[in-house]
This record gives structure tokens, C-alpha cells and sequence, in this order.
């Protein structure tokens, strides 16, 4: 018996196909690294530190393609952390154009950290496998800031929190004008590490417990008599004065009201604070992109909604955008909507309400990038309906999907609690990480396709080649040659609002030779086919093109005197550099 059980086992083993021989036929799925050299799991979230130890792994894996490098420091002192990511053996990274990605500004709304650096780990693990992401690479550079809020988002983890506290950072601010700075915020009144609502039974309560699921509060109406009141989030009147939470979690001020565009104070823009850039956040990212003008595109993230925004911000920015500039944003906000279900393309101040001291506002109307706000996580995602155009509200959608998809395990049963203010009290309702932040069986798709529409983003940022040089003899010695320079993609050198304001320098093209050659006339070509020409009578050898259009061409010509070879190049702030031997 024992040598007939050897045998079959041998025949079973001799059936099995060799995994190590096989293992190139092995089937993977796609739009994923089989084997990572950073193994990450993207069905969670990160805290700081953790943030922190996978930017330097990333960084020590993939030396050839990535610098880490810390862009200042918070209030409480933590490090900004950036990555640059390029081929580094091709060009010069601040020759290329540049797309900056950052996430997190506001602490509660986390998953753009995760999706910054989803994008990041996609573009390192995929280097070596996908051709598209390898000329990407090869003629872009990426700057991603994974969190701008690093204090606030340990805050979040690390202590009990709403799903809106903290929004801002942790400067200490006075909110209700006592002298006293945050000294009645929320309190864990049942130690649970969440702060959820308390509510009481009162003949008088205009709430009452929907009769299709006892967990939810629903709103009496007319003359229907209610069963509770509901009292706010958990808390204490902890200074004594009469009221409770008062303070907040650090509330006060908004990251996303305190840039240097259209900024307006408190009183009129509720969460701006001092003055423009007066949080060392946004400050350090302000510094480092006045350090990076060959930045050309821009994504921030932040939550919820499902929409791809762009501004203006504020209706008296309107003009700032003229037709040339929205072409190019609707081309690529319609495609991110078609790249992300549920998704709409919007602008702020007409689909949802006035900003002023908005980031993107700033990047746009201060440095003229073509840039977008995601609001990440939609009702879109819970069932198969869209509310749009069903009609309705997803609030009793949320506690069906808890019930359905995640068990119940976003609430926190009501349960009663003694309070030395508000007497017998119930405490309950749903935890901080549901309905503003993704579900983590759904975090991973979302981030792959939030990391897809920024991919195109860069990718239409300008891509300049010199499509042809010819040289005519006109006299002995004397020559014209003719240079047209390509834009390969949609979005152009300069924004029509950089030109008009000219905040970036024009783009060079220039013509040298190792000979001795003397440049007698530049001028720009206006019409070939005609011979209209517009003559640059200073430095003459140094044409300056105020832009380069989106799938377009410039036509530059010289006379020169003396013989080539010649070295065409084309040095362009957001447009990268390139160069063209006629000796070639």
C-alpha cells in the first residue's frame, strides 16, 4: 500500500507543470506590477509616518528615476515630502515640462494622499514594462506632494475626529474670541476613538427614527410630532460658558482660502486667515513652484463629490479665461469625465459656489498653468443609480450600502450615556472614515482612474520637436535657413493668459554654429506660403516666440552668412529643451 501511494504521488507531481520554467507564461492581470519592488497595499489608508517610509522606499528602489526631497516644514515641524520622478539619464529634469500633483490640504479629506502616491508607485513599478509610461518618463518630470497637511492628517488618525474635523491645520486659533485657544473642542464621551452624535428624547425634538432602519434620524415635517432633538457631536461645556464644541477640532481657518489669488479676508471668504500665504504649507509649496517655472500642469485633490474642477473660482475671474484657454481645459475635463464614472467636469464658481485664495486659482491666474481640483468619492459609487438623474437623496443609500457592502460596520450603535449638561443622552451614527472617504474595496479603482487622467494631463503637456530645417543659398556665403518647431500635444507653451500677461519668458529658438557665422537677419515666419515674415531686429540668432500652440506649428527663419553645419535649439520654460544638427 505504502509503495502504490509513492507511485501515485509521483504520477501527480510529474503532471504538474515546472512553476519556475513557466514562470514568464504566467498569466497577470493588467494595469498592475506583478512583482513590485514596493509592495503597498491600496485598499487602505496612510498615516503620516507611514507616508513618510513609503516615500523613502519608493526613493531607495528607484534611484534611476525618483529624488526625494523635503519642500519645508509644517507648523508642528513635519517635512513636506516631494518626489520628483523622470528619467533621470535622459535630459535634465528641469528642462522638461513639469506636472505637480498634491493632495490632502484638507486633513478629513485623506485618499488624495493615497492617490498622489498610487501615481507615483504606478509610474516607478510600470517604468520597465509599458512603453507609453518609459516616453513619458522620458520627456516629462513629475513633482507629487503626497499630504500639504501633514500635522492635521496625523491629527485625523491619531485622534478622535468627525469626518470633517480637523479641515484646517493646527495653528492654535481663538474661535470664539474668549483669549483662550481651542479649549472646547470635541470630546470622546464614550472613549471609542470616534466622535459621532448625540442625540435626546423630547416631545418637542423635531427628529424621529426612520421606520424603515432604526439606525437613522429623519426629519419631522409640518405638524408631525418628533421624538428627538438632536444635540451636535459628542461634547462637554468644558470652559463653562454655555456652550459646547464651541471650539471645534482646530476649525478655524481653511489651506484652501490662503493662496495669493483673489485672496479676501475672513469676513468676507469664511476660513481665510492673516494674509495670503501666511501658513507655512501653503508657503513652502508657493516657494517651491516660483523654483520650478517649468511647471505646466497642475492637480490637486480633495473631497467628496465626484467632480473635475476648474476655476474661476470667483465670478470676477471670468475673463481670465478666454476661448483659446477653455478649449483646452474642456478637452481635458470632458476626457477625465469619461475616464472616471460618476465623475462631472465643473467650474467652481458657477456649479458650486464663490472661492477666493483657492489654490488652483492661484496656479492659474498667478502662473497661467492649466490646472484641476478632483473632488474624490461619489454617491455614484454606492448602487447602480445615478441620483442626477433619478432623482432623490443618497442619504438613506449610505446606511443601505453600510448594511449591504460593509455590514454595519461603519455605525456606531446608539447607546445611552449620562451627560452632566444634557442629562440622559444617546450616542451614535456613523464613524469618520464613511461618506467622504472611499471604501477600501473601491480606493484602489478610484485612485487607478484618478492616476489615469493626470497621466493624460501630463501628457498633453507640450511636447516640442523640430519637425524640419532647410538651408537655401542666397549669395556666396550667404544662406537662409528655415526651422518649424512642433507642438505634438493640446495644451500650448504659455497659457493665453501667460502671454497676455507675460508671466513666463517667450520660448527661444536659436541658431549657432561651431563656424565662425555671422547672423544677419531672425525673423518669424507668419506665412510660408506667401513669404510673410516679421523681422526680430535685436539678437537676431535668438528668435522669441511668444507661444507655441497645441498641436501646432512655428515657422522661424535666418540669413546667415557662413557655412553650416547648424545647430537648431529650442528652449522653452514649460515646453522643455531640444536641439537639431543639420550635420545630422
Amino acid at each position: 500500500m505504502k509503495t502504490f501511494i509513492i507511485f501515485f504521488f509521483s504520477l501527480l507531481f510529474l503532471g504538474l507543470p515546472n512553476l519556475q520554467a513557466q514562470e514568464d507564461y504566467l498569466f497577470k492581470a493588467l494595469g498592475a506590477p506583478h512583482d513590485p519592488k514596493v509592495p503597498v497595499r491600496w485598499n487602505r489608508y496612510y498615516d503620516y509616518e507611514e507616508i513618510e517610509a513609503m516615500c523613502k522606499q519608493m526613493a531607495q528602489a528607484f534611484p534611476e528615476l525618483v529624488t526625494l526631497e523635503s519642500i519645508g516644514l509644517s507648523y508642528e515641524e513635519r517635512n513636506i515630502w516631494c518626489l520628483t520622478i523622470t528619467d533621470k539619464t535622459i535630459g535634465q529634469p528641469d528642462q522638461k515640462p513639469g506636472f505637480y500633483i498634491d493632495g490632502n490640504i484638507h486633513s478629513n479629506e485623506l485618499q488624495g494622499s493615497e492617490f498622489a502616491l498610487y501615481t507615483a508607485w504606478y509610474l516607478m513599478e510600470n517604468f520597465e514594462n509599458v512603453a507609453y509610461i518609459r516616453e513619458l518618463l522620458a520627456d516629462k518630470v513629475f513633482y507629487i506632494v503626497p499630504t500639504i497637511n501633514p500635522d492635521a492628517r496625523h491629527h485625523f488618525f491619531h485622534s478622535p475626529n468627525t469626518a470633517n474635523s480637523p479641515r484646517g491645520g493646527l495653528v492654535p486659533v481663538d474661535n470664539d474670541g474668549d483669549g483662550q485657544y481651542n479649549e472646547d473642542g470635541y470630546d470622546d464621551l464614550d472613549a471609542n476613538g470616534e466622535i459621532t452624535l448625540m442625540r435626546r428624547k423630547s416631545p418637542n425634538g423635531r427628529w424621529k427614527v426612520d421606520a424603515d432602519d432604526p439606525r437613522r434620524m429623519v426629519r419631522v415635517t409640518g405638524d408631525e410630532i418628533g421624538e428627538y432633538e438632536v444635540l451636535g457631536y459628542e461634547g462637554l461645556d468644558n470652559d463653562g460658558d454655555g456652550r459646547v464644541n464651541e471650539d471645534g477640532v482646530p476649525f478655524s481657518y481653511d489651506p484652501n482660502r490662503d493662496w495669493g489669488w483673489n485672496w479676501q479676508p475672513n469676513f468676507i471668504q469664511g476660513g481665510a486667515y492673516k494674509y495670503p500665504f501666511s501658513l507655512p504649507e501653503t508657503r513652502a509649496v508657493a516657494d517651491f513652484v516660483d523654483q520650478h517655472p517649468n511647471i505646466a500642469g497642475v492637480q490637486t485633490y480633495h473631497n467628496s463629490g465626484g467632480m473635475i474642477l476648474r476655476g474661476p473660482g470667483a465670478k470676477e475671474d471670468v475673463g481670465l479665461y478666454n476661448r483659446r484657454d477653455l478649449q483646452v481645459y474642456d478637452q481635458l475635463g470632458k476626457h477625465g469625465s469619461e475616464l472616471l464614472p460618476g465623475y462631472r467636469y465643473l467650474v467652481i464658481y458657477k456649479d458650486l459656489y464663490s472661492v477666493y485664495g483657492g489654490e488652483i486659482d492661484w496656479f492659474y491666474g498667478s502662473k497661467g498653468i492649466f490646472s484641476f481640483s478632483n473632488e474624490l468619492w461619489t454617491s455614484f459609487l454606492l448602487f447602480n443609480k445615478d441620483y442626477r438623474k433619478e432623482g432623490g437623496s443618497s442619504a438613506a443609500d449610505y446606511y443601505k450600502f453600510d448594511k449591504y457592502l460593509l455590514f454595519e460596520e461603519a455605525f456606531v450603535p446608539w447607546t445611552k450615556y449620562e451627560h452632566p449638561q444634557y442629562g440622559e443622552i444617546e450616542i451614535g451614527g456613523f464613524k469618520r472614515g464613511y461618506r467622504r472617504l472611499d471604501p477600501s474595496f473601491i480606493l484602489e479603482s478610484d485612485a487607478h482612474r484618478n492616476m489615469a487622467f493626470t497621466v493624460y494631463h501630463a501628457d498633453q503637456m507640450p511636447k516640442l520637436e523640430i519637425q524640419e530645417v532647410s538651408t537655401r543659398e542666397l549669395s556666396k556665403n550667404v544662406f537662409e535657413v528655415t526651422a518649424v518647431v512642433a507642438n505634438k500635444r493640446v495644451i500650448p507653451t504659455h497659457s493665453s493668459h501667460d502671454v497676455k500677461n507675460k508671466i513666463t519668458r517667450p520660448d527661444w529658438i536659436s541658431i549657432r554654429s561651431a563656424e565662425k557665422t555671422e547672423v544677419l537677419a531672425g525673423m518669424i515666419v507668419e506665412n510660408r506660403d506667401f513669404g510673410i515674415s516679421r523681422e526680430q531686429k535685436y539678437q537676431p540668432e535668438k528668435i522669441r516666440v511668444n507661444n507655441i500652440p497645441g498641436m501646432s506649428t512655428v515657422t522661424v527663419r535666418w540669413i546667415v552668412k557662413g557655412d553650416g553645419p547648424y545647430l537648431i535649439e529650442v528652449n522653452s520654460v514649460k515646453g522643455g529643451f531640444t536641439a537639431y544638427s543639420t550635420a545630422e
